[in-house]
C-alpha cells in the first residue's frame, strides 16, 4: 500500500511530474525564445509562475456554473496523470500493465481537451466559449491522425498493450524505422493537442485573450497550466515508447537518463515547429489534418499491415 502510494504521489507520480512537468515548459520556453533571438525566461520562471497563481485568489463569473468551473481544472490534472502511470519510464514495463492499455492512455489524453471545452463554456464568457468551441474542434481534427498512427505501431507489434509494443520495438530496434511517417504525424498532432504554434487557434491571445482560460484565475488556472505541461510530458513519454524505445532493456538508470534525453528531445522538437510556422485558421489546421495528416496515418497502418504480413 505504502509503495503504490510512493509510486502514484512521488515518484513516478504527481510530484515528479508536476517538477519535469515545469522543468519542459522552461526547455519549451527557452528554445523557443533563443531561436527567436530572445533571451527566454530564467530556469524557475514557470515554478515561480505557479507558486504566483497560487497565492492569488480564485475569482469565478457571477453567470458561471461554479460548481462544474472549479472541478474540471481537477478533473484534467488526474486524467494526465493517471495517463502516465501505464507508460513505460525506465524499462520496457510500466506501473500497471494490462493488454490494451494503449487506448487507456489515448482516452486519458483526451480528458484535458474535454475539460478546456467544459470549463470554458460553463463560464458563460463570450471569448471562453469562443475558445472552447475552437478547441473542441480542433479535437476532431488531430485525434484521428494520432490514434491511427499509434495504433499502426500496435498493429506491426501484434498487441494492445503499451508495454508490449515497448518491448517488441526493443527487441526489433530496426523496425521502428518503418514507422517514421507515424511519428512525424504524432509529433504534429501532439502540438495540436497541447494548443502550441501553429494550432494555437483555441487561445489565439492576439484574438480571443486566453480561450478557454478567459475566466480563471489563480489555484484553478494553475491546476490547468500545471496538466498542460504534464500532458506535454506524457506525451513525449508516449511518443518515445512507441517510436523510440532505444535503451530501455540497460537497466533502470540508463532507461531512466535516456528516457528524459529523449522527452526533451520531443520537446525541442515542438519548439522548433514552433518557430518556422506560422498560426493557421481553424478551417486551415481542419483541412491539413483531414487532407493531410489522416492520410499518412492510414498510408502508416498500410504499411505496417503489409510489413506483418510478409515479416
Amino acid at each position: 500500500m505504502i509503495h503504490s502510494l510512493f509510486l502514484l504521489l512521488i515518484f513516478p507520480g504527481f510530484i515528479f511530474l508536476s517538477i519535469f512537468g515545469t522543468y519542459a515548459e522552461f526547455v519549451d520556453r527557452k528554445l523557443y525564445a533563443r531561436l527567436q533571438n530572445r533571451m527566454g525566461p530564467p530556469w524557475f520562471q514557470p515554478l515561480a509562475d505557479f507558486i504566483k497563481l497560487l497565492a492569488k485568489e480564485d475569482v469565478v463569473p457571477e453567470c458561471a456554473v461554479p460548481g462544474i468551473f472549479r472541478i474540471m481544472p481537477i478533473f484534467a490534472l488526474a486524467a494526465t496523470t493517471t495517463a502516465f502511470c501505464y507508460v513505460p519510464v525506465w524499462s520496457t514495463h510500466s506501473l500497471y500493465p494490462f493488454s490494451g492499455d494503449v487506448i487507456v492512455v489515448l482516452y486519458l489524453l483526451t480528458i484535458p481537451t474535454i475539460t478546456f471545452f467544459l470549463g470554458g463554456w460553463y463560464s458563460t464568457s463570450l471569448f471562453a466559449r469562443i475558445g472552447s468551441v475552437r478547441g473542441i474542434t480542433q479535437l476532431f481534427a488531430y485525434e484521428v491522425p494520432l490514434f491511427m498512427s499509434i495504433l499502426a505501431a500496435a498493429l506491426l507489434a501484434n498487441t494492445w498493450s503499451l508495454t508490449d509494443i515497448t518491448l517488441f520495438y526493443s527487441r526489433h530496434p530496426s523496425y521502428t524505422f518503418f514507422n517514421i511517417i507515424g511519428f512525424a504525424v504524432s509529433i504534429l498532432a501532439l502540438i495540436g493537442k497541447l494548443e502550441k504554434t501553429p494550432f494555437d487557434i483555441p487561445e489565439a491571445e492576439t484574438e480571443i485573450v486566453a480561450g478557454s482560460f478567459t475566466e480563471y484565475s489563480g489555484r484553478l488556472f494553475a491546476f490547468f497550466r500545471l496538466t498542460i505541461d504534464i500532458e506535454m510530458v506524457v506525451g513525449a513519454a508516449l511518443l518515445s515508447a512507441v517510436f523510440l524505445p532505444f535503451g530501455l532493456t540497460l537497466g533502470p538508470i540508463v532507461g531512466f537518463i535516456l528516457f528524459i534525453i529523449k522527452v526533451l528531445f520531443i520537446v525541442g522538437l515542438l519548439a522548433l515547429i514552433r518557430t518556422i510556422v506560422a498560426r493557421l485558421r481553424i478551417d486551415q489546421m481542419i483541412n491539413f489534418c483531414w487532407k493531410f495528416m489522416a492520410p499518412l496515418a492510414l498510408l502508416q497502418i498500410i504499411i505496417n499491415l503489409i510489413l506483418k504480413g510478409v515479416l
